[in-house]
This record gives structure tokens, sequence and C-alpha cells, in this order.
């Protein structure tokens, strides 16, 4: 298949992430959780809303756009060669079963490692971040450039998202939150590195780092942050919304380069 999607494919995978993302916020706001499970461990749950997100994503994808992959955080599947969907449901289900309102939807198309739409619903919010690629990002229908403030050029004075892997400090993480506080910039940690990543996007806080990327919970807001004109790099540098290994930065252009070094010392003190 080829390595792009034609301009109508394209218009109908943008309708169908935006009616996914309004799927997935009314299932997370009405339903109730059901039965709460451990994954791999007890700090890794599932609910029957996670579940039940997924599954209606996978019925609309497969109705909509048939011969179209999903791979999903609950129910897994195999990437294709054509074009693939990376879903997690409920990005923060810890934070979803404490009662806490910091969770989102991911939602994002590729072709290999060329992401071309790219969708973050927060039901509490009710906020939806989309990307489509060439055509910018927009936040609940406006042009993100419209509502983004201006970024910091430095990290002094700034916030600095970040998130935890799975439910431990990742390694350098100490170090980080320690570099951060020597220049005088905020670190904010709370449960969803999708949401870390896409308020970014918006333009809220100075950058994001996540320890591990991973496509069905991050892909699409780095997507986003690529779109929105932010610096989105792998940990060799390069600009990438996709990496394939590793973790990912987000950041205002001003900064990133500051960013960048200070994620290289705390990744080498960390190793």
């Amino acid at each position: 298949m080829s390595s792009t999607v034609q301009p109508d494919e394209l218009a109908e995978a943008a309708r169908v992430a935006m009616d996914a993302a309004r799927t997935a916020m009314r299932i997370v706001r009405s339903d109730p959780l059901g039965v709460v499970r451990e994954k791999a461990h007890a700090a890794d749950l599932v609910t029957d809303v996670d579940q039940a997100v997924e599954r209606e994503v996978r019925a609309l994808v497969a109705s909509r756009l048939p011969g179209h992959t999903l791979v999903g955080e609950e129910f897994g599947g195999v990437a294709a060669d054509g074009p693939t969907w990376y879903c997690d449901p409920v990005d923060g289900t810890t934070n979803l079963v404490a009662g806490l309102p910091w969770t989102a939807f991911s939602l994002a198309l590729a072709v290999g490692t060329t992401p071309l739409v790219g969708v973050v619903a927060d039901a509490w919010r009710d906020e939806v971040v989309l990307a489509v690629t060439g055509q910018g990002v927009t936040l609940n229908g406006r042009p993100v450039p419209e509502v983004r403030p201006t970024h910091r050029a430095r990290l002094t004075g700034g916030v600095l998202l970040t998130e935890w892997a799975a439910h431990r400090p990742w390694p350098g993480m100490a170090q980080l939150l320690t570099a951060l506080a020597d220049r005088a910039c905020t670190a904010r940690v709370m449960g969803s590195g999708t949401l870390a990543l896409s308020h970014v996007a918006a333009g809220r806080g100075t950058g994001a780092i996540i320890s591990e990327f991973h496509p069905e919970d991050h892909l699409a807001a780095a997507f986003a942050c690529a779109e929105a004109g932010l610096a989105v790099r792998d940990e060799s540098g390069a600009q990438q919304p996709f990496p394939d290994g590793g973790g990912i930065l987000v950041c205002a252009p001003e900064a990133a380069d500051e960013l960048f070094a200070v994620w290289q010392e705390v990744l080498g003190s960390g190793r």
C-alpha cells in the first residue's frame, strides 16, 4: 500500500478521529468504571471504561475505514505496512480510578513512522486537540496559534511536565527535577503523559519530557506538538514525533536547546 493516503481518505480519517474523541469523552464521563483489574502489577490498572472506549473506536475505524489497522493499549494488535491507528482509550487510568480529573483519550494515524492524524481528548476540560498533516493543530476547532500564549525563551520561570515510568521514577528523573529547580523551573508530574505533551502543543508550559515513548500513548500528542511548530526530539536530538525507542522531548523552540542539554546530562547520570 502507498506510504501516504489520498486527500479524501485523510479527510475521512480526521472526521473519524473527531468522532472517536467525542465517543471516548461520552463514555468516560457517563459509564461506570465497573470492575477494576490489575494488569502487569498492582499499580497498572484497567477498567470497563478503558475497554469500552477501545471497542467503540475499533468498531468505528473498521466501519468507516476498512483496510486500516488498529493497535490498542487494551486489546493489542500489530502495525501494518499501510495505515495504522494507535489508540490509548484512557491515558491515566490510575487517576480515573482515584477520581482525579486528569485523563486523556489518544488516537493517531500513521503510515510507517509518518504520522498523519492525531487527536487528544480531555473529557474533564471538554477539550479536543486535533492535528492533521499539513493543516496544523486546532483546539476545540480554533487554530492553536490563536489560543497559544507566547512561550518563554528560557527554562527559568517556566514549567516542565514529565511523568513516572509506570509508578516509579525513571533513571535520571531525580537529577532532572534538581536541574530544573536550580534553574527556577517548576516541574509537574500529574499522571498522563498524553496530556503532558498535548498541553505543551496548546501553549501551556515550556516543555515536556517522557522517558519512554509508546505510540499508543504518545504519538497523537507528539504529532500535535510537531504540527504546532514545537521542537519534538528523540534522545539523539533528531526532530522526530515517532521515535523508534527511548524517550521524547517537546519544547518551545526558543528553549529547546537548553532543555535538550539538561535532558542529555541527566540521562547520562541515570545510566
